[in-house]
C-alpha cells in the first residue's frame, strides 16, 4: 500500500493508527464539573415513573467524581489495533482485530445510543479467540467495530445526510478496504438498523446479517402500538406479548423524540457531565433498572465502570449532540422491516424493549437461518450479557460459512 493511495472520489483511502490518550487536563475538568454539579430536589414518587431517581445520581456522581478511573479503559482500547480512514469525505474510527484462526469470518458489529464501540468490546475475545471461550476454530471471526459518524473518536458530520443508510453503504466500504471480499454484519439499536439496511442494499460479499434488535413489527401493529390503541384481536400470545412491551416502550421514548427534532437544543448534554448522564441512562425502563441496580452493588448485567466508561467516552469527545443529530437524520421507521435480501440470524433477548416474535420474523426475513430467545439479557446485549451474544453470533451464521 503506497502512503497515502486515493479512493474513488480523491479521497484517501489509507488506515492511520490512533490511540486513545486524553490529557490529564481533560479529566481535572470533568471531575471538578461533577463536583460542582447542582442536583435537583428528591423525585415525588418511590419508582422510576419520573425517570432517573436522584438516589440512583447521588450513588453515581459520588463515584464518578472520587473513584472512577478513565484510564483503565483507555489502557482496554488501547490494547486493540484503532484505526482512521477516511470514507465518503469523513473520517471513520474502527477497532479491526483479526483472529489467530485462518479461516475465520469477517463480521462487522456496530453499536448504537446512548452506545459507543465501548459495548462491543467484551465481544472481542470471545468471537477472534473461541477456542478459549467455549468454542471451536470453525467458530472465530475476525472483527471489525466501527464509531457511528458523531459518535466517540469518528468525526462529527458538518452537513446533512449521514443518516442510516449512508453510514451502511460506509461499512461496506470499509470491509472491502480491509481486504475482505465477503463478511457479515451484525448490530443492536442503531447497529441493528444499520446491519439490516446493509441487508437491504445487499452489497456484493455480504453474507448474512445478525440482529438483537430484529426489525420486525408489522406497520399497523406498529402504528397501534405507538397511538396507545388496545391489544389487536388475532394476535398469538408471543405476538400479544411484543405489542404490550412495544406499547410500554413507547409511552417513555420522548428522549428520542427530542433528539429526532430539536439535536442542538440538548447543549447541556456538552456541557454538564452529570446532565448528560442522566439523559443517557433513561434509555428504557429495564435498563435504568439494570443500572440503577449497578450503583447499589448488584454484580449481574453492568457494573457502575460499564455505565460511566461510555458516558464518559461522550463527555470527552464532546459527542451529546453530534451523536443525537443521527436521530434528526433518520427518516424511517425504527422497528419495522426492512426488506432484507440476505440471510438473517435474529436474537429475541427476553427484556428488549420488545422480544420479536418467531412468526413475525419469518415474515419479515425470507431467509431467515436462525432465531432464538436467549435466557437471558435486554437492550445493550453486547454489554450486558457478551457470552450469550457471542454464542449467538456464532451460531446464528454457523451456516454461512464456506
Amino acid at each position: 500500500m503506497s502512503a497515502n493511495p486515493k479512493a474513488a472520489g480523491g479521497e484517501s483511502s489509507s488506515l492511520r493508527p490512533f490511540r486513545v490518550n486524553f490529557p490529564e487536563a481533560d479529566l481535572t475538568e470533568l471531575r471538578r464539573r461533577i463536583a460542582a454539579a447542582r442536583l435537583p430536589e428528591k423525585e415525588t414518587v418511590t419508582d422510576f415513573s419520573q425517570g432517573v431517581p436522584l438516589a440512583t445520581v447521588e450513588k453515581l456522581v459520588k463515584y464518578w467524581g472520587t473513584e472512577y478511573d478513565w484510564r483503565k479503559v483507555e489502557a482496554r482500547l488501547n490494547a486493540v489495533p484503532n484505526f482512521i480512514t477516511e470514507i465518503d469525505g469523513l473520517d471513520i474510527h474502527f477497532i479491526h482485530v483479526r483472529s489467530k484462526h485462518a479461516d475465520a469470518l469477517p463480521i462487522v458489529v456496530t453499536h448504537g445510543w446512548p452506545g459507543s464501540i465501548i459495548e462491543q468490546l467484551k465481544l472481542i475475545e470471545p468471537l477472534t479467540n473461541p477456542t478459549a471461550h467455549g468454542g471451536t476454530a470453525a467458530d472465530a471471526f475476525h472483527v471489525v467495530i466501527p464509531s457511528i459518524p458523531g459518535y466517540g473518536f469518528s468525526a462529527k458530520p458538518t452537513s446533512t445526510g449521514w443518516g442510516p443508510e449512508r453510514i451502511a453503504r460506509a461499512w461496506d466500504v470499509l470491509m472491502k478496504r480491509l481486504g475482505y471480499t465477503s463478511y457479515v454484519t451484525q448490530g443492536g439499536d442503531w447497529g441493528a438498523i444499520v446491519a439490516e439496511l446493509m441487508g437491504a442494499q445487499a452489497p456484493k460479499g455480504l453474507l448474512g446479517v445478525h440482529t438483537n434488535m430484529p426489525q420486525v413489527i408489522p406497520p399497523a401493529i406498529d402504528a397501534a402500538a405507538l397511538a396507545g390503541a388496545p391489544v389487536p384481536a388475532g394476535l398469538s400470545a408471543d405476538e400479544k406479548h411484543c405489542y404490550e412491551m412495544l406499547s410500554a416502550f413507547y409511552k417513555n421514548v420522548y428522549y428520542g423524540f427530542f433528539m429526532a427534532t430539536r439535536p442542538q437544543t440538548l447543549t447541556a448534554l456538552t456541557d454538564s457531565p452529570v446532565g448528560l448522564a442522566t439523559f443517557m441512562l433513561d434509555h428504557d425502563a429495564r435498563s435504568l433498572e439494570l443500572i440503577a441496580r449497578s450503583f447499589d452493588g448488584v454484580k449481574e448485567g453492568l457494573t457502575p465502570d460499564d455505565v460511566l466508561d461510555n458516558i464518559t467516552l461522550f463527555w470527552l469527545t464532546k459527542s451529546g449532540v453530534s451523536a443525537a443529530r443521527l436521530y434528526w437524520e433518520n427518516k424511517l421507521a425504527f422497528f419495522q422491516p426492512r426488506g432484507v435480501k440476505v440471510p438473517v440470524a435474529a436474537s429475541a433477548f427476553p427484556t428488549e424493549m420488545y422480544q420479536a416474535p418467531r412468526s413475525w420474523a419469518e415474515q419479515a426475513y425470507p431467509k431467515l437461518v436462525h432465531y432464538n430467545k436467549p435466557a437471558k439479557g435486554g437492550h445493550f446485549a453486547a454489554w450486558e450479557q457478551p457470552k450469550l451474544l457471542s454464542e449467538e453470533i456464532r451460531a446464528g451464521f454457523k451456516s454461512l460459512r464456506g
